[in-house]
């Protein structure tokens, strides 16, 4: 099936751009500071994609692309980086619509910050041969300090909120790396990560998501704190 990858791009992002018109929601307000922030996480991400696929450090399955590829990444990914932000600041914020309450007090976000930047920095370390923990352990060391010292209302919602956008990752991701198909449409280099799957993701794909999200909200909440 030529068009999984694409289908699960447009899929993600179906429902979430609909309901972006609702009366309540107006998520469409945020679409200038979002796209601000998708133009941001894709300038750190493409470069650091298009090095990991030119190093065989991941990779694609073309039996679930299309024949279309842009610096060496299928268009495909490129979507990604679009639909799945898209996708996940539009929970984030309904969410916080109609859960306004739904937030972890001021201290505890501050040490569940600063555990994750103490473990992700160790980790990163300790695993500094393997360049998919590295780097994206490092990247989330440097994101989650920043953002505990700068933003640490966003990451008293966001903690909870990305348990809820967990779900649908493990779905996504899960169909990415093999799980409900024949094979993998993104595949990864096991010498390159800790080899640590949750079901058939790894480890480092849930960090990567962390990441890739909070920069978008993050990027967001400067350019709306800007604003005021």
């Amino acid at each position: 099936m030529d068009s999984l990858y694409l289908l699960l791009d447009l899929g993600s992002l179906s429902i979430p751009f609909i309901f972006s018109f609702h009366p309540k929601l107006k998520f469409y307000t945020y679409w200038k500071s979002l796209f601000v922030g998708i133009l941001f996480s894709m300038l750190i991400f493409i470069p650091w994609d298009v090095f990991f696929t030119i190093k065989g450090i991941w990779g694609f399955n073309s039996t679930y692309l299309l024949d279309l590829k842009i610096f060496h990444l299928p268009i495909e990914e490129w979507l990604f980086f679009i639909c799945i932000p898209y996708a996940c600041v539009f929970t984030h914020y309904a969410l916080l619509y109609y859960f306004p309450n739904l937030k972890l007090s001021k201290n505890i976000t501050k040490i569940i910050g600063h555990t994750l930047t103490l473990s992700f920095l160790i980790i990163s370390i300790y695993n500094y041969d393997k360049w998919y923990t590295f780097i994206n352990f490092s990247l989330a060391t440097i994101l989650i300090f920043i953002v505990t010292n700068k933003a640490p209302k966003l990451l008293q919602s966001y903690f909870l909120t990305f348990l809820v956008m967990f779900i649908p990752f493990l779905i996504v991701n899960g169909v990415l790396t093999g799980s409900f198909i024949e094979n993998e449409v993104v595949w990864y280099n096991n010498a390159e990560n800790l080899n640590i799957r949750i079901f058939t993701i790894p480890i480092e794909d849930s960090i990567y998501a962390f990441t890739l999200i909070l920069l978008n909200l993050f990027v967001i909440s400067l350019k709306q704190n800007s604003k005021k």
